[in-house]
């Protein structure tokens, strides 16, 4: 017996008056309705409803247990909708963490857009290059780029960032331009990024047709830091070599001019990461969707 549909046949039964209303509200046939109240009447070992030829009506244990399963009906009824509104109108404090300069310039910006869709939602950006503990920190998921090497998290690859060498024009004139990767270990200087906790700096290995070139140039400032690696890049302090979106409007602007171009640098996979969790919340859900869609119409997305 499905006793949850044994209880809902019987409690149209009941509202009904009649086995022929309530299979008719149920969509049911009339002697399956007839079957559910019997074999729950059976389960309970009561008889719950009197039966003539002409009307229905519940016993005292009938009507006792009628107002009881009423209430916890309603109750599944309204847990039911709030549910279904929830995915359709998310609503709470979703936690996400990403780099610096992805959240300056690709998320933030965009934001307004989210807020539109959701309005329910509050948001709660950590920004930070440093890896960070998603059970630990409570954080939902977390925006990075690079390999993700944790098995115990599931990463979600949305995109791929490649990679673009510049300088100011006030370097430029300085140092001269550059025509070939080896060019950058003489006379030239780097805007070196170095991964937070381990100390490891970016590698920068240039290809051009079957040529690879490893850069091992010297640097004068070194950053953990993206936006503060951008600020150092405009300052003139070095080359810098960094995804193409944290250079591009200031490409467009004249700020920094693009350096060996017909040299390309492997694209950073780009990665949605979360603990593992078979049913993943609604808030997290619209957000990874959102941002898979950021990053398409930033040319980023597969």
């Amino acid at each position: 017996m499905d006793q949850f549909l044994a209880v809902r046949a019987f409690t149209a039964v009941v509202e009904a008056g009649s086995f022929v209303k309530a299979a008719n509200a149920l969509d049911l046939p009339r002697n399956t309705v007839t079957k559910l109240v019997q074999a729950l009447e059976a389960h309970l070992h009561v008889k719950l409803l009197n039966r003539t030829t002409r009307r229905v009506s519940t016993t005292n244990d009938g009507t006792a247990y009628y107002e009881r399963m009423a209430r916890l009906i309603d109750e599944w009824q309204e847990a039911d909708l709030a549910l279904a509104s929830a995915q359709s109108n998310p609503r709470g404090r979703l936690r996400v963490d990403m780099g610096a300069t992805i959240a300056t310039v690709l998320v933030i910006p965009a934001l307004p857009e989210f807020q539109r869709r959701y309005p329910d939602l509050q948001i709660d950006i950590g920004v930070s290059d440093r890896p960070v503990d998603l059970l630990g920190d409570r954080v939902d998921c977390v925006l990075r780029s690079g390999t993700v090497t944790d098995p115990s998290l599931i990463a979600r690859h949305i995109g791929d960032m490649p990679f673009v060498t510049t300088a100011t024009p006030g370097y430029l004139r300085k140092h001269g331009v550059p025509n070939h990767p080896s060019d950058l270990e003489n006379g030239h200087l780097l805007v070196r990024y170095f991964f937070a906790g381990t100390g490891r700096q970016l590698p920068i290995e240039l290809v051009r047709g079957n040529e690879r070139v490893k850069v091992k140039a010297r640097h004068f400032v070194g950053i953990n830091d993206t936006n503060a690696m951008l600020a150092a890049g405009l300052a003139g302090l070095g080359v810098m070599h960094s995804p193409a979106f944290i250079a591009e409007q200031h490409i467009a602007s004249g700020l920094l001019v693009p350096l060996l171009r017909d040299w390309k640098a492997a694209s950073v996979p780009l990665s949605i990461v979360y603990a593992p969790n078979r049913h993943l919340s609604t808030r997290v859900r619209v957000f990874v969707d959102w941002m898979v869609e950021l990053i398409r119409e930033r040319g980023l997305g597969r």
